[in-house]
């Protein structure tokens, strides 16, 4: 009723074709002395684009970051505040279950 599904390989198995590799030659254009002093410089540079804060733009992210921390909180707030009922809820029926079956046992 149920068979697996084979995978069919559109490469053959076992035959492999040997990519041609050409020499790579390594050539220096400028000497030893000038390639130490140009690094320097090149090196401080970053390639990572800088963020720049404008004081607007500093702004608007501490308000969507407090924005962020006062829902998160009310959230968490909401959540305890459910269980919390949920167990005042719980607990008190418990009671009230326990005094019916403590009273109906002194009934008999």
């Amino acid at each position: 009723m149920l068979r697996p599904k084979i995978p069919t390989n559109p490469a053959p198995m076992g035959v492999t074709i040997p990519l041609p590799v050409e020499p790579n030659a390594v050539v220096q254009h400028a000497p030893a002395a000038a390639a130490a002093q140009t690094s320097a410089p090149v090196a401080a540079v970053s390639s990572r684009p800088v963020v720049q804060l404008t004081p607007g733009a500093l702004v608007a992210l501490v308000g969507g970051g407090t924005a962020v921390v006062l829902v998160v909180g009310t959230v968490l707030v909401s959540l305890l505040l459910a269980v919390a009922v949920t167990a005042a809820s719980v607990a008190v029926c418990a009671v009230v279950l326990r005094s019916m079956l403590n009273g109906q046992h002194k009934h008999r």
